[in-house]
């Protein structure tokens, strides 16, 4: 036996601790844990496959937390491919998955668009005698959302009645995002999009947030499990009003499906209903609590960051033109853009399909100049958007970021099928 393969080399434990911040177990001393958890960081999603290669050279066995810190991480870097190489690692070490597993599994499904894969895990949990909860339906729900499968969306709200579960508020978000996404789009869409809120307003109370307790250890929240999309800024205090959820998503679809008109008409019932516009809903509300917040204090590069992305929902021209002012008097602040930030932003602005692309290239730029390379998604996000522009081939900026992009994918993008 070698003995040197069973403690971590010098270098190796640097970095493996560097990864160890956000979820912990109280029941486990620190010292051990840290010996045997080298993935727990899962804002570095891109680095988990590394790491649990260096823990597999190193000797130590993974625990059932381990594999579930893993694939959270994979959720929120929606890497379906490594999801699934760590759910097949877990089986060949005699650890079934269970029903929380699943739900982070068919999550990712949803992020990645990939709703066939939801289903098939959906068979696998009834082969194997898993039992659903009502977590498990939502995320089924939001995945088939994702791609606009309308039919199967309702056919998992059957099963839920049959289960004798009611419509939560992200049951109904699920709803309006499957009819968002439904290919042709037609006059009809907008129309179901507005009966879908005024139904929703009779989800009960008995229905109200269900997070489990490992989703929370995990940094979890409901939002993110089922992709909403204020599922970067629930952490954020103020930002959003959490009862406005439906509302939240059936404005993001209608600006997707860019009508004015239904826009109008969500904005009309959330004031007839006595709700105000929050942060998400209104950036002029969020520019105006910017600036009474920053008058009396230091702003933050993360309070930055909120406005910012906040300011692109919808890719308005006024958004994004507040977008790139804000990144402008962030720097001239001497505030950065780390990785994470970074990457979150540049996949936001990636998304604009009309308008010059400044706010995407702004990002970039500002990337560059520090030599942060962005997150996989990010740079995939950014070169698909150059290559619909009228962009010459042997420009260079789309012949940099087509090799990043390259070299990115090479390392973490193609490890192998599912």
């Amino acid at each position: 036996m070698n003995i040197l393969k069973s403690f971590p080399s010098s270098a190796r434990r640097g970095r493996f601790l560097a990864l160890l911040t956000k979820y912990r177990p109280l029941s486990v001393e620190t010292a051990e844990y840290a010996k045997r958890n080298y993935a727990n960081n899962v804002s570095e999603g891109y680095l988990l496959r590394d790491v649990y290669d260096d823990m597999m050279l190193d000797g130590v066995q993974p625990v059932r937390d381990t594999f579930h810190a893993l694939i959270v991480g994979t959720m929120k870097g929606s890497r379906l491919q490594d999801a699934f190489f760590f759910r097949d690692e877990m089986k060949a070490m005699g650890l079934p998955p269970d029903v929380n597993l699943y739900n982070f599994l068919i999550s990712t499904c949803g992020k990645c668009k990939n709703s066939d894969t939801a289903i098939k895990l959906l068979e696998e949990m009834k082969r194997h005698s898993v039992k659903l909860k009502g977590e498990t339906y939502i995320c089924l729900l939001n995945a088939l959302a994702a791609t606009g499968r309308t039919d199967q969306v309702y056919a998992i709200v059957r099963d839920m009645t049959a289960a004798g579960l009611g419509l939560n508020k992200f049951c109904y978000a699920g709803l309006i995002t499957a009819f968002k996404n439904k290919l042709p789009t037609t006059e009809e869409t907008t129309g179901k999009i507005i009966e879908l809120v005024k139904q929703s307003k009779g989800w009960s109370s008995i229905e109200a947030s269900t997070d489990s307790g490992e989703n929370v250890m995990m940094n979890v929240s409901e939002e993110e499990l089922y992709n909403i999309p204020t599922a970067e800024f629930v952490h954020r205090r103020g930002f959003i009003n959490r009862q406005l959820t439906v509302y939240h998503v059936a404005l993001h679809a209608c600006a997707d499906l860019k009508s004015k008109e239904t826009v109008e008409t969500l904005l009309d019932m959330i004031k007839r209903d006595g709700y105000s516009y929050d942060v998400f809903i209104d950036i002029d509300s969020g520019v105006k609590i910017f600036e009474e917040y920053t008058s009396s204090r230091p702003p933050t590069a993360e309070l930055y960051v909120t406005l910012i992305e906040g300011a692109m929902v919808g890719y308005t021209p006024r958004g994004m033109q507040l977008a790139q002012e804000y990144l402008e008097k962030m720097y001239a602040r001497g505030f950065f853009l780390n990785p994470k930030m970074g990457s979150d932003l540049l996949l936001a602005a990636a998304g604009e399909k009309m308008g010059g692309y400044t706010t995407a290239n702004y990002v970039w730029d500002l990337l560059q100049s520090r030599k942060i390379s962005p997150s996989l998604p990010a740079v995939k996000a950014y070169y698909e958007g150059l290559k619909e522009r009228e962009i010459p081939a042997d420009d260079p900026r789309l012949v940099l970021v087509g090799r990043t992009y390259d070299n990115l994918n090479l390392r973490f993008g193609g490890r192998r099928n599912i």
